[in-house]
Parts: C-alpha cells; sequence; structure tokens
C-alpha cells in the first residue's frame, strides 16, 4: 500500500504531486467580492478525539482560506429528533447541498456512514477531497495503490491527500511551547494541504457538463431513492435552489 511520508502527497487516481515538506504559508487574502463554497465535512464522529479533531480542522480551514471554504459539519448540526432517519436524512441533505465534499477517510476500515456519504457525493459529481493521516496501510490494493478498499477509489473529480500523522504531529511538537501551540501548528498546515486541494479540484470541470436534463434528473433521483421521508425533508424547491446556486458558483 501507498506509504505517506512526513511531506504529504497529494494525487488524483494515479498522478502524484509531492507538497511543501514543512514550511509555514500565510493566510490568503483574498477579495471582498469572493465567492464563499460549502464544504461538506465527513468523518468519524463518536468520541471526543474525533469530535475536537473535526471542529479545530473546520475551523482552521475557514480561517485559512479567508472564509472562502465554509465547513458543514455534521456534529454541529441541530437534530430536531433523536431518530435515526432523520439524522440520516438531515446529513444526507447536507451532502447534496453542499458545493464540496470533504471525506476523511482514516482507520484500518473505513467508516461505513463517510463512505456512504461519499459515494452519494460522486453520484451527484460533488467535487470531493479525501483526506487520509492514518499511516497504517490496509485495503486490497497495490503497493501504489489507496489505502482502503478499492470500491471507494478511480471517481472523477476527487483529489486524494495523505500524510504521516505521526510525523507532522512530532514536526508540529518540536519547539512548541505545550500542546496548543502545537495544535495551531498542526492544524493550519493540514488546513493549508487541504485548501490546496479543494482550490484543485473545484477547477476540474464536471462530467455532466451542459447537460441540464441529465442533472436535474441526478438531483431528483438523489432525493428520492434513499426513501424514508427525504424528498419530503428537502422539500419542493430544494433542486431547483441548489442546482442554481451551483451553476452560479462555476460548479455545474
Amino acid at each position: 500500500m501507498r506509504s505517506y511520508p512526513a511531506t504529504g502527497f497529494a494525487f488524483p487516481c494515479a498522478t502524484r504531486y509531492e507538497l511543501y515538506p514543512s514550511e509555514w504559508r500565510p493566510i490568503r487574502k483574498v477579495s471582498a467580492a469572493m465567492t464563499t463554497y460549502s464544504v461538506y465535512f465527513a468523518g468519524e464522529l463518536f468520541d471526543h478525539k474525533h469530535l475536537i479533531g473535526n471542529a479545530i480542522l473546520a475551523e482552521a480551514i475557514e480561517r485559512h482560506s479567508d472564509g472562502r471554504y465554509a465547513c458543514v459539519v455534521p456534529q454541529h448540526l441541530e437534530q430536531a429528533t433523536g431518530r435515526a432517519v432523520d439524522i440520516r436524512n438531515q446529513d444526507l441533505k447536507q451532502v447534496m447541498a453542499c458545493d464540496l465534499g470533504l471525506f476523511n477517510f482514516d482507520g484500518t476500515d473505513l467508516d461505513s456512514g463517510t463512505v456512504v456519504e461519499f459515494m452519494v457525493a460522486k453520484f451527484l459529481d460533488i467535487p470531493s477531497v479525501i483526506l487520509r493521516s492514518d499511516f497504517r496501510s490496509s485495503g486490497d490494493q497495490d503497493k501504489d495503490g489507496d489505502d482502503w478498499n478499492l470500491m471507494c477509489s478511480f471517481y472523477p473529480r476527487v483529489r486524494v491527500f495523505g500524510f504521516n500523522a505521526m510525523s507532522w504531529y512530532q514536526e508540529s511538537r518540536d519547539g512548541a511551547s505545550g500542546v496548543s501551540e502545537c495544535t495551531s501548528r498542526l492544524y493550519a498546515r493540514i488546513a493549508d494541504a487541504v485548501i490546496e486541494q479543494l482550490d484543485a479540484v473545484r477547477a476540474q470541470p464536471p462530467v455532466a457538463e451542459s447537460d441540464e436534463e441529465r442533472i436535474r434528473a441526478l438531483y431528483e433521483w438523489a432525493t428520492c431513492f434513499p426513501g424514508s421521508g427525504l424528498e419530503a425533508f428537502c422539500g419542493p424547491d430544494f433542486v431547483d435552489e441548489i442546482i442554481e446556486s451551483k451553476r452560479g458558483k462555476g460548479l455545474l
């Protein structure tokens, strides 16, 4: 399986690009007329490490992009009820509505909920970034393949960024005055890398470019096929509104 050295690598499909090793880049400055892109932030959220790590990285991405990217973090969404189907429907609606997706593919076995959300995003050709910080080898691909099941690979409009979390943590810890400074250094570095990949995948052309009928059919079916009240939960104008919004941002 592919190894992730301290420098980190980013690669779309088989092409790989080496990124900066340890330089700290300033927060980007953009014009007041910038467009803000929503990013669905998918990943595990089942213990304190997941929860705080998700929150810190999401905030760092927004800050270091100077507001160009705003993460929608499922753990921050208000839940009207405790019913599992309502939580599912709310998350699927957000996947469909967001402009891009960020999918955390850590662990020796990927989080099943994250995989479902990734596949919905790919069904709709939503530009997506896969982030893996886990340095363990896994999956069923060859040594140059991804560290997860091959059924989650080879999709268009996807950028994959992997890095060795232990190496980056140790580099961030070196010379830091304490945990707070180490955390700030580490997540600033991760955020800069993610932003670079979001910029790159957003520039890739859509699969169904200018095919209005196909785009509308895909989004309408995406609200329908999961069943269990999702179509009603999305509402009658949902598809029209998100298609118009994404087209206005050059994503469709």
